[in-house]
């Protein structure tokens, strides 16, 4: 039954995906029923895998060494539930907002759905797999499958920020194949285990060669959570990609770089062999300057999704700086960021669907005064930016107090005071580039008025918004349960 359920967890989203364009269904209820019923089942299922034993599924064998095979682990079970609640609630609000694709000429709603939900498929296969081949077939699947969400609108800016997604993504690949292929000459087995199966000790001829290699894998695994140097591709996707599709961007695929990551440091390699050498200094070095860049670049920018794009470039590297930490403190909190960071964007990036769904909007000096005619829009934006600023008792305070602790214990040379200052100061900025926006939008100043009256989306948009906006606060409120089950993965 377990294996049943694996199997059935990852081929559902493909196969249901692949059969979607080929049933050319004429009745849009019938069509967007049928994906609602994948995304829910979907979701059934990874949720009910959270709470079965682990049991290893071979999915097929290229050559006796080189397998692709799945077996959930804590680490597993985090990541699919992410990726398969955060589809359902960025697929409800889609059934609304791609009305607005297909009245811009975009191409069809089957289209869309196909690599939506193949998409959704690749990353429980990444987030299942039980080793680094098995990952890195899944890692590559899911850049093929996402790309053709970011060119959906056939323009040429979408088509130009898909070709660079793509190419910053396959350099990222590449260097991480490079890495794999070092690694394999230096472990007893391929599959992950907490702590690594590296053989090799540190006084070896090669340790220069091999962190040189690890080092190189990271950063290429780290284009897909937008580290610097390979962050480009964000703020250049996430403008011209439907707004669903930039909240799963965003919340969720990105994070397939964050795990990648994760299984390299802490399963493949171990943190033994890493810590206090100048490749954790230089990953905490990037982490640190992609925060404050990122940050930085937000707050100048004044295209609403562009403005999140590079949000979601800073929040990201909050994850990874408290991964490169190496310690159980920064692994909590950044595991803590990385549940809090997908709900929280997910909601702003269709708030800002939301606000060019209903009104054509898309630069922020545009949103004054919307606040009054689309309370429900500008109120879970609120809620959703207090919380990524890290304002108690919402769920972003939460990770950031765990980062900023694993920091400061870390006796990491400079970086153990550095860190939670560019935490600090990041936060600053955030709300610089956030709260004007609510500000604007429900205080416009009494002598402002509207040029034209706007409403809300309707339920199917308001649903997701409320839900995960409320997620936001919930968390923070209750975190000391998620607490205790992200130390049960950090602890194995």
């Amino acid at each position: 039954m377990i294996r049943f359920l694996m199997v059935a967890g990852l081929l559902i989203p493909f196969l249901a995906g692949i059969l979607l364009p080929l049933l050319k269904l004429k009745d849009r209820k019938v069509k967007l029923g049928f994906v609602f019923a994948v995304l829910v089942l979907t979701a059934g299922i990874v949720t009910a895998l959270a709470f079965l034993p682990s049991e290893e599924v071979v999915l097929f064998r290229m050559t006796d060494m080189l397998r692709v095979a799945i077996a959930p682990d804590g680490l597993s079970r985090l990541f699919m539930l992410i990726a398969a609640w955060g589809y359902l609630a960025a697929g409800v609000f889609s059934f609304k907002y791609m009305e607005h694709e297909e009245a811009e000429g975009a191409f069809p709603e089957d289209v869309f759905y196909f690599f939506y939900l193949t998409s959704l498929g690749a990353l429980i296969g990444m987030d299942l797999s039980s080793g680094l081949i098995s990952m890195y077939f899944f890692f590559e699947m899911i850049t093929l499958l996402s790309m053709p969400l970011v060119l959906h609108e056939r323009t040429r800016e979408s088509i130009a920020a898909a070709l660079k997604y793509l190419f910053y993504s396959v350099a990222g690949a590449f260097l991480a194949l490079g890495c794999i292929f070092f690694l394999s000459q230096y472990m007893d087995s391929m599959d992950f285990v907490y702590g690594g199966h590296f053989l090799m000790t540190t006084e070896t001829d090669h340790r220069s060669l091999l962190l040189t290699m690890i080092f190189l894998g990271v950063v290429g695994f780290g284009a897909k959570a937008g580290m610097f140097p390979l962050h480009g591709w964000l703020p250049s996707a996430h403008p011209v990609a439907p707004a669903p599709a930039s909240a799963v961007l965003s919340g969720i695929i990105a994070k397939a770089g964050v795990l990648a990551i994760i299984r390299i440091i802490y399963y493949s390699v171990g943190t033994t062999f890493l810590q206090g050498t100048w490749v954790q200094t230089a990953w905490l070095s990037l982490a640190l300057l992609t925060v404050f860049m990122g940050s930085m670049m937000a707050y100048r920018e004044k295209i609403l999704k562009k403005r999140l794009a590079y949000s979601s470039v800073s929040q990201i590297s909050y994850v990874l700086f408290g991964l490169f930490l190496m310690n159980p403190m920064g692994l909590t909190g950044g595991l803590m960021q990385v549940l809090f960071h997908a709900c929280v964007k997910l909601c702003l990036f269709l708030t800002a669907g939301s606000v060019i769904f209903n009104t054509g909007y898309h630069r922020v000096d545009e949103l004054k005064g919307l606040g009054k005619c689309m309370p429900i829009t500008f109120g879970t934006f609120t809620l959703a930016s207090l919380s990524l600023i890290g304002i108690p008792p919402f769920a972003g305070f939460i990770s950031k107090w765990y980062l900023a602790l694993g920091s400061l214990t870390s006796d990491i040379p400079v970086i153990y005071w550095l860190g939670p200052v560019i935490l600090l100061v990041s936060a600053l900025l955030t709300a610089g580039y956030l709260l004007p926006i609510t500000v604007q939008a429900f205080f416009p100043g009494k002598d402002f008025k509207l040029q034209k009256a706007f409403k809300e989306g309707g339920p199917l948009m308001a649903i997701p918004l409320v839900v995960l906006s409320a997620l936001s606060l919930f968390m923070g409120l209750f975190s000391g349960s998620i607490q205790e089950l992200l130390e049960m993965i950090v602890n194995h």
